[in-house]
């Protein structure tokens, strides 16, 4: 394997608290009494939740659904959206013990450390998009593991897709060897 190492930038979970046909979580009780919290049903559906440690945002909404963005590693996003989700409980004693928590999207950088130039890469490797007036970089679709992966003239690489830090990297080093066997870099 290729070697080059990422970095997880942002780490999006999701749980279900209930399944809302029997029931609503309800905001406007829920909101006074959670410190930095952003409450305007008409900019937005449901609460931002902001935690300073970990450092993330939990996204509240009536159905009972939760989504946590901004940890850097899936324990603390576990832990965010547990300690969302037992703040919640103060208000509300009916939200169970037990609910799902998904990972849903893991971004991830790397640097391949090698100019790449994005014309020659978008004509020799398949399942590519590369419109420069639109977007400065280059969209590659891997299906193993399933992440999209930015690529940019500087080397830069941006994954996101993945459900596991491993996949992430799994598919920074794909890309990195394939490049390489078709010489649009010197390894």
């Amino acid at each position: 394997m290729a070697d080059v190492e990422i970095k997880v930038e942002n780490i999006v979970a999701s749980a279900t608290l209930f399944d809302s046909k029997e029931r609503k979580l309800e905001l406007p009780k829920v909101a006074p009494a959670l410190e930095n919290v952003e409450y305007n049903l008409e900019q937005f559906p449901g609460l931002v939740f902001k935690l300073k440690e970990p450092k993330t945002a939990a996204l509240i909404f009536g159905s009972g659904k939760l989504v946590c963005t901004g940890a850097k590693c899936i324990e603390d996003s576990l832990k965010a959206i547990k300690m969302t989700v037992d703040r919640i409980r103060e208000l509300d004693p009916e939200i169970p013990e037990e609910y799902d928590i998904k990972i849903q999207n893991i971004v991830a950088s790397a640097n391949l450390g090698k100019v790449l130039n994005l014309e020659a890469v978008a004509l020799d490797l398949e399942n590519t998009e590369y419109e420069p007036e639109q977007f400065p970089g280059l969209v590659y679709r891997l299906s193993d593991p399933k992440v999209v992966l930015l690529l940019f003239g500087s080397g830069k690489v941006v994954c996101t897709g993945a459900k596991t830090a491993d996949q992430a990297l799994l598919g920074v080093q794909k890309t990195k060897e394939r490049l390489t066997e078709l010489y649009l870099i010197e390894d």
